[in-house]
């Protein structure tokens, strides 16, 4: 019989205040950076896809060994705290110094401490409450990571409007500072390190000695053909999507002035909106089916895109970033469940969410890159347009490779499994 976990009211509670905080430390600056880039350095949209890929690419070389080592470590609060000083030093210099050195430099240091907070973040939830009560949890953090980038959008276009654009750089600076104090606040003691890395639970002693025969290492990880075509579809969407947001900044950064960060946030705070509702409800229905959850989320980026050529008004612009929040919502949650089902038991789920986040900054890093050369040579039209096509094979390899991971019985783990 598998015991529950009963952390404590504190633990839970900074938690949730971790994931606020988080929310745009993760990234940086995002968004905003093409908007500075564009409107006040005057940098133009193939440089702003290179400075913008520079963390993308930080990312992808730090994931794989960032999830191992949260594997291996004891110290993950420790990790969060290092990860948020990076994060807050690199934001600080680019928003005083916005030379090309300084920003490829800066983003350097965001990608290395964005591939640190995924993982880390969900081994000490998975460490604190367990496989049972993984799915409402991380519904959860995303309710509350979507409400802390709610909070920092509406901060980011209060102080780039009233204020200056770079007074952005040191809001998430401040917010990283946050943070630090949360992950502190967690009790070191209440979190199962062993669980945490994906271990077989306390009460399933007769699975144990089999589970620890199934310790992978990654070639035998990539070799599962499950994880194999989830990560080929990830690698899809978040080529489709990465680039969709930072286009319409630039859009928006045309001729508007000030302005454009009020837009910008207006864009991220209808998302946000949408994706706190949606999170918590995928945590809820997840824990029937993951599949046809995560279908939607992939159906509609491929629209989004496309609605994106319609019209280049802001209002209508902002509207569209409805999708994004159903998207984002349901990717949040669902791919965090679908990689804590294929490696449970393996002790290897935080190494394989670090090569998921790598196959994300791969994507991620492409679209930048490929969006800002197509624009400069095509439009900004073409551009989305592109995305939406990457997107529909993400939707198609997804639902003809991907099954269901969500069964009765636990997976076990073998390499072979199809």
């Amino acid at each position: 019989m598998q015991k529950e976990r009963r952390p404590s009211k504190k633990s839970l509670r900074s938690l949730d205040y971790l994931n606020v905080f988080l929310a745009d430390v993760r990234d940086g600056v995002g968004p905003y950076l093409s908007i500075y880039l564009k409107a006040s350095a005057n940098w133009n949209p193939a440089q702003i896809g290179l400075a913008m890929s520079a963390s993308a690419i930080a990312t992808v070389i730090a994931q794989t060994p960032a999830g191992a080592l949260v594997d291996r470590l004891r110290q993950k609060r420790m990790l969060i705290v290092l990860a948020a000083v990076f994060v807050s030093i690199g934001s600080i210099a680019m928003g005083l110094f916005p030379n090309l050195p300084v920003v490829i430099g800066s983003q350097i240091m965001i990608g290395i401490a964005a591939a640190i907070f995924p993982p880390a973040i969900t081994a000490i939830t998975l460490g604190l409450v367990g496989h049972e009560r993984l799915d409402r949890r991380v519904g959860r953090n995303e309710t509350f990571n979507h409400t802390g980038n709610l909070l920092a959008a509406t901060l980011a276009g209060l102080v780039g409007y009233f204020i200056a654009r770079k007074a952005i750089f040191f809001l998430v600076a401040a917010m990283a500072v946050g943070s630090i104090i949360s992950v502190r606040m967690i009790r070191e003691r209440e979190i199962d390190h062993e669980l945490a890395r994906g271990d077989a639970e306390e009460g399933e002693e007769e699975d144990k000695e089999e589970h620890q025969q199934h310790h992978e290492g990654i070639l035998q990880l990539l070799s599962d053909r499950q994880i194999l075509f989830f990560s080929i579809a990830v690698v899809l969407f978040h080529f489709a999507n990465a680039a969709m947001l930072p286009l319409v900044g630039q859009e928006l950064a045309q001729g508007k002035g000030t302005s454009d960060t009020v837009y910008m946030s207006a864009c991220i705070i209808v998302a946000q909106l949408v994706m706190i509702p949606v999170s918590n409800l995928a945590g809820r229905f997840a824990h029937t089916a993951r599949k046809p959850i995560f279908l939607l989320g992939f159906a509609v980026l491929p629209i989004r895109g496309v609605l994106y050529t319609f019209s280049g008004n802001p209002y209508f612009l902002v509207s569209v970033q409805i999708l994004d929040g159903i998207a984002g919502g349901i990717f949040g949650v669902l791919s965090v469940l679908m990689v804590a089902d294929l490696t449970k038991g393996t002790g290897r789920f935080n190494v394989t969410q670090g090569m998921l986040n790598t196959a994300i900054g791969i994507g991620a890093g492409l679209s930048n890159v490929l969006a800002g050369f197509v624009v400069k040579s095509a439009g900004y039209n073409v551009g989305f347009l592109i995305l939406a096509a990457i997107a529909v094979v993400a939707l198609a390899v997804f639902w003809f490779c991907v099954p269901e991971t969500k069964t009765g019985v636990n997976r076990k783990a073998s390499p072979q499994t199809a």
